[in-house]
């Protein structure tokens, strides 16, 4: 009876070590798998706070441009609002970027806290099977224990369950060995973290500062224009003057441009419809008469149906190709290339207050982007160069026709296009023009057939 207890002894000191190894160990690897997914969020934060510090540099560079001259100008103020929109934004991902970082440091210190007491868990569990090991060894024989086994079948499961109870104290011994260097590796993720907090919050203190510069260099621009408003009200005077020029050379190149394909239409039309006539006379006389000329009195009707037919047309009349150019152009609404590769929106499309003048509306019939000086300036879409011209105020001006759509690039310093020829997308136009107050600006504008379009719309993201 005794040995039997004792036997008993070791055999639940053996069930008891198997069934650790489903005990704290695996419910600790289930907790790290389950808490070692990575927001996405985090990622497109960096993505963006990098596109963000690359307009910053841009900006500065224009900024630093207008900054040249002595007096204040609008594109000056209109740099420095745009540098500081962008010092917001970079403060903003700093601030979204913090908010992921310490709900990580959280969730690390949780689970350094759970790898923690797994470790003390395992090293109790570890210290009391080789205390029962120990007593168990002491009062029997493990060779005796062996040879006591009343038949052979037995004898091989009493060797089984010494071997799996040797297996599961080097498992152990393993688990927490592993546990151990997964608590290290644990504590210094979290060191890592902490330190990126620190420094995200040293880099969100200077920006801070930078914005605050932003907004006095601002506040001290604004001042001096103020006292320019004389200087600023003739300036805006000779801008409507010149935007009323470019409205002017734009309706009659677009005009012209309607009654140009609407002829051609009509002459096409008037063409097959006496092809057919032809054939149809040729058929009922039985052989191939040769067609006569038309009288000048059917010509003239001709004619005057010809330019009645155009009069009533209000928009260019594609023919198969240009119709394909058209359709290609629209399909690509909101994913157009800028005409400039660096810069920024300085002057939106519409009616908007004056930066300055107060009770002043200005209304623009485009978009005017400030860049670099001799910033290239490029076809945003394949066509064909409609106009090429010069406008007081405007500088040179390029005009390019997609099918029913038109693009107008003005303020250019010079230009690299001639009238009729084809562009591709990409290809330089010219350069922009830098006014004597330092502001290199491009106004573009879209239209299609009469009708103003905001270009805004038909841009892509830079």
């Amino acid at each position: 009876m005794f040995a039997k207890s004792k036997r008993t002894a070791f055999f639940l000191a053996v069930v008891s070590v198997l069934a650790l190894q489903s005990g704290p160990a695996g419910a600790q690897q289930r907790t790290s798998r389950s808490s070692s997914s990575k927001p996405k969020t985090k990622a497109q934060l960096l993505r963006e706070r990098r596109a963000t510090l690359k307009r910053i540099q841009e900006t500065s560079r224009i900024l630093e441009q207008t900054q040249k001259q002595k007096e204040a100008s609008v594109g000056q103020l209109n740099a420095l609002k745009e540098k500081l929109t962008v010092q917001q934004g970079v403060i903003k991902n700093i601030s979204s970027d913090l908010k992921y970082i310490e709900s990580d440091v959280r969730q690390t210190e949780t689970q350094v806290q759970k790898t923690q007491q797994s470790l003390e868990q395992l090293r109790a569990e570890y210290a009391r099977m080789i205390y029962a090991s120990s007593k168990t060894a002491n009062s029997y024989n493990r060779i005796m224990f062996l040879f006591a086994a009343e038949s052979f079948n037995q004898f091989m499961l009493r060797l089984r369950y010494i071997r799996q109870y040797s297996e599961v104290r080097q498992a152990q011994a393993a688990q927490i060995a592993s546990t151990k260097q997964r608590l290290s590796q644990q504590l210094t993720g979290l060191t890592a973290k902490k330190q990126e907090k620190s420094s995200l919050l040293t880099t969100q203190l200077t920006e801070n500062r930078n914005l605050v510069t932003l907004k006095t260099q601002q506040d001290q621009v604004v001042t001096k224009l103020s006292q320019q408003e004389e200087s600023l009200r003739q300036e805006l005077a000779e801008r409507q003057q010149a935007v009323g020029r470019l409205d002017n050379l734009i309706a009659e190149r677009v005009r012209e441009e309607i009654a140009r394909a609407a002829r051609a239409a009509a002459r096409a039309a008037a063409a097959r419809a006496r092809a057919n006539a032809a054939r149809a006379n040729s058929g009922s006389a039985g052989t191939a008469a040769r067609p006569s000329s038309p009288s000048r009195a059917a010509t003239a009707a001709a004619a005057a149906a010809e330019e009645e037919a155009v009069e009533r047309v209000d928009k260019v009349t594609l023919t198969p190709e240009t119709a394909e150019l058209s359709s290609s152009f629209a399909d690509n609404r909101g994913r157009l290339l800028w005409p400039v590769s660096k810069g920024f929106i300085s002057q939106r499309f519409g009616r908007h207050a004056h930066p300055v003048l107060k009770n002043v509306i200005v209304e623009n019939r485009g978009v005017d982007i400030q860049t670099s000086a001799g910033e290239p300036v490029r076809a945003i879409f394949e066509g064909k160069v409609l106009t090429v011209a010069s406008i007081a105020g405007m500088n040179n001006i390029v005009m390019i026709q997609h099918g029913e759509y038109f693009t107008v690039y003005a303020k250019l310093r010079s230009v690299s296009v001639t009238e009729g020829q084809h562009v591709d997308m990409r290809q330089q136009i010219g350069t922009v023009y830098t006014s004597p107050d330092g502001t290199s600006e491009v106004q573009f504008q879209v239209w299609r057939n009469s009708s103003n379009l905001n270009p805004e719309n038909w841009l892509g993201r830079k």
